[in-house]
């Protein structure tokens, strides 16, 4: 049962009320004209709704006509550091910063008028973490993985020199992400090679990362893991991993796509784009899954499967991503030759777009 509200609280309401709808609008702009980010902009805005629905008429109406601004003795104190900002990323997070802030004062000073509006603000305060949560991965994901260009998956078996010389020939032809995937090797075996590979691509300032095995990512100082459909989840190896690692996901369908979004990775691959002697796949997503990708999700998107530098043009076409390559480039006489063709593909890409 809700009761009359005395005129301090109202003014309490309506202030922190008017701070987290405003807080939730710069957070809906940075993802929606910032990230690009359709699924994560259509969040913020139906919570921004769901606060709007869940305010009583009563308390609102009467908030704004007992409003008294030239009263408040708030409205000149303000700190130097409000008005500091690096760039749209923190303003975006401080606004997220400000929301579960004012959404606590509402539900706190609710309780004393109204205990379902107070649970019902709990809720949404609870929704906003996970916002906030999501646009900071996104927008540092896009920092971070968003720069790769060539993401090499280095598989011994597939490598016609060498696996490490091929792997050392492809940061050469200008990959900047490599991926150690071996399904056969022993624990000690593959974290042997994590180990080596991490220290090539730390001191060549390439991103590496380990397939399915976060622990072992963890133990070699990788970046990050790449995980596909049968592995952990990304809540479970972020809690294996240092805060700062990047984690990846696999899909292969949009349902996947969407089901990939919800946890939060660092970007999400598709695949296959085409047919691939590598994986062998029953269903082709092909670069029209990848473009439904880019429509749902501001994330880093990374295609595989079949790519080589005669249709990478094609994949690029469909979206902006890193292009994913194994066979195409270490069961060639030259890896490093290849990756520069796949390279010069981007730039033909580019160029075409322009």
């Amino acid at each position: 049962m809700m009761s009359e509200p005395p005129n301090n609280v109202l003014r309490i309401l309506d202030a922190n009320l008017n701070r987290a709808r405003e807080a939730l609008r710069v957070m809906e702009e940075f993802a929606r004209f910032v990230l690009d980010d359709a699924i994560l902009t259509a969040d913020i805005k139906q919570t921004r709704h769901d606060l709007a629905a869940a305010i009583p008429a009563a308390i609102d109406t009467d908030a704004i006509r007992r409003r008294e601004i030239e009263a408040d003795v708030g409205r000149e104190i303000g700190t130097a550091s409000e008005y500091v900002r690096a760039d749209a990323r923190d303003v975006a997070i401080a606004a997220g910063k400000r929301l579960s802030e004012a959404l606590r004062v509402i539900e706190e000073y609710g309780k004393t008028i109204d205990p379902a509006f107070a649970a019902c603000v709990e809720q949404i305060r609870y929704r906003g973490y996970g916002l906030e949560r999501r646009l900071s991965i996104t927008a540092s994901a896009k920092d971070r993985f968003g720069r790769v260009r060539l993401y090499v998956l280095i598989t011994e078996s597939l490598c016609r020199r060498d696996w490490f010389e091929t792997a050392q020939a492809t940061i050469d032809g200008g990959a900047d992400c490599l991926q150690l995937r071996e399904k056969n090797l022993t624990d000690r075996e593959l974290l042997h090679r994590a180990k080596r590979l991490a220290a090539v691509c730390r001191e060549r300032g390439v991103l590496f990362l380990v397939n399915d095995r976060p622990d072992i990512a963890a133990l070699a100082n990788a970046d990050g893991v790449h995980l596909g459909q049968d592995d952990l989840s990304v809540a479970a190896a972020r809690r294996i991993l240092p805060a700062s690692a990047i984690v990846g996901v696999s899909t292969h369908t949009i349902e996947q796509v969407h089901e990939a979004i919800a946890q939060a990775p660092d970007y999400i691959a598709v695949g296959p784009m085409f047919p691939s002697s590598t994986k062998l796949q029953d269903h082709i997503a092909g670069p029209q899954t990848l473009a439904a990708a880019r429509s749902l999700t501001g994330l880093p998107l990374a295609a595989i499967g079949g790519i080589d530098a005669t249709n990478a043009a094609e994949v690029l076409s469909a979206a902006p991503c890193a292009l994913c390559v194994s066979s195409a480039v270490l069961a060639h006489p030259d890896p490093r030759a290849v990756c520069r063709q796949l390279a010069d593909a981007r730039v033909r890409a580019a160029a075409s777009v322009a």
